[in-house]
């Protein structure tokens, strides 16, 4: 990566110049007067290059991307940390950043899947050392007096008795010989043990999950572009591993949750969940409901971040048609939530729930009768638009949603009880008039309307 100056073309190095102060240090602390008159100079440049911008040679990544593959493969420590910290400067992308030299990093051979075996990596080790295993049936080695497979069949001693532990014995096959009160390990259990044979240190298993979550970064960087959308929502292996990591976000790392979450929010107008069942090879064996089940768990948590991206993840998963037969069993729960999300002060909560809630409300007769009957619904939507919501569009939404409820024939004797609300803001706020004259319209004009079809007065 080469820095920008303002009389030097973007791909020149200069070798024999000395190297110039870091941005953000004071003037002359560099190596000599050269480096402050560098850094001056970057100072002076125009407003457009000024700021945190970060320019790559367009020739980086094509010249370097075998390597970068290989080095998130070979496992080396200093291998993946170069690999991890090049990939996080290439795949940062700032809001304003055109960056059309950008290489589409998940078209080269490889890198996602070198990427996701970081994070395979680091859950194959994530469970904790406390874990007690229940004893597995093992016919290997049944007949000897010792297998060599820890904790199912051991060895005791001089007898040649082979103890084979019954089922919620795990505590007891751990313990052996007791001397003088004092408890201690067998040989072997040291040297077969599966733990002790394949263990990492505390420092081992803070570096994988260093390098985990930093790829999750990286992978979340990936889903902003573009170019990278199709490929990756249509990757299972990837679709597989996200899932996982928010189906397990109690025990999992927040950050690497995050991240996971955010890649399928960016990805989810282009996923299919018959993905999990397709024939494409599967690492995890993720399937439909458990994709669903898990994005239910993070609907209901309560970190705010999570639970907001689950409500805009579900209003944009239900655009999909074929998405609907696995999200409609969990309709009775999502609008349930969705609900109480607008009850919440928080006003990135309410403009979640109620952009998933717009779409919902657009899928089919059922859902929009359950909306309608779910107590505090009609209240909590026409208290977002009096409020009203900071941002006009949610208030919008929440007025669309009240239009699409009405619509059922069904649902009209519990809206007329809300008939005064309607008309106040008819009359009080220009902005939405005309979507609540039509709700009036429908509600008291209707020849299908029983209650009262002389009240119309509302419609012609």
């Amino acid at each position: 990566m080469q820095k920008r100056d303002q009389g030097k073309s973007g791909g020149s190095t200069g070798g024999g110049s000395a190297t110039p102060a870091k941005r953000g240090r004071p003037f002359g602390s560099g190596n000599n007067s050269t480096a402050a008159a560098a850094a001056a100079a970057d100072l002076a440049a125009p407003s457009t290059l000024l700021g945190p911008s970060l320019h790559v040679h367009s020739s980086f990544a094509d010249q370097n991307n075998k390597r970068i593959v290989l080095a998130l493969q070979s496992g080396l420590k200093s291998e993946l940390t170069w690999a991890l910290n090049t990939l996080t400067l290439l795949s940062f992308k700032e809001k304003d950043d055109m960056r059309k030299d950008a290489t589409p990093l998940t078209k080269i051979p490889g890198l996602l899947d070198a990427l996701l075996q970081v994070i395979d990596d680091w859950r194959d080790i994530a469970l904790p050392k406390e874990l007690v295993r229940m004893p597995r049936a093992r016919s290997l080695g049944s007949n000897s007096v010792a297998t060599g497979f820890g904790n199912e069949h051991q060895s005791l001693g001089s007898t040649a008795t082979l103890h084979r532990p019954s089922p919620g014995s795990g505590s007891a096959v751990a313990e052996s010989t007791h001397q003088n009160g004092t408890t201690k390990h067998r040989f072997s259990e040291l040297r077969f043990d599966e733990d002790s044979l394949f263990n990492l240190d505390d420092e081992g298993r803070a570096e994988k999950q260093q390098c985990a979550v930093a790829a999750s970064n990286i992978i979340r960087n990936f889903s902003f572009m573009p170019d990278n959308e199709v490929i990756m929502a249509q990757n299972r292996h990837c679709m597989e591993t996200a899932f996982q990591c928010i189906e397990e976000h109690i025990v999992e790392d927040e950050e690497l949750v995050t991240n996971a979450l955010e890649t399928i929010v960016n990805l989810a107008p282009l996923l299919d969940l018959r993905i999990f069942s397709s024939s494409k090879p599967s690492f995890i064996k993720i399937t439909e409901k458990r994709a669903v089940q898990a994005i239910m768990g993070i609907l209901n948590s309560p970190v705010k971040a999570w639970h907001c991206a689950a409500a805009e993840l579900l209003g944009r998963l239900i655009i999909n048609p074929d998405n609907e037969p696995f999200l409609l069993p969990f309709f009775p729960q999502i609008h349930k939530r969705l609900i109480d999300l607008i009850s919440l002060p928080a006003f990135d909560a309410q403009a979640a729930a109620i952009g998933a809630l717009y779409n919902l409300a657009e899928v089919n007769m059922d859902c929009r009768l359950k909306i309608a009957s779910e107590r505090w619904a009609i209240d909590r939507l026409l208290k977002v638009i009096k409020t009203p919501h900071p941002v006009p569009e949610v208030c919008r939404k929440a007025a669309m949603i009240l239009e699409s409820l009405v619509s059922e024939p069904q649902n009209r004797t519990l809206l007329l009880a809300y008939e005064n609300a309607f008309a106040e803001i008819l009359f009080t706020d220009s902005k939405y008039s005309d979507t609540f004259a039509r709700i009036l319209y429908e509600l008291t004009s209707r020849p299908s309307n029983k209650v009262a079809t002389a009240r119309g007065i509302w419609g012609m």
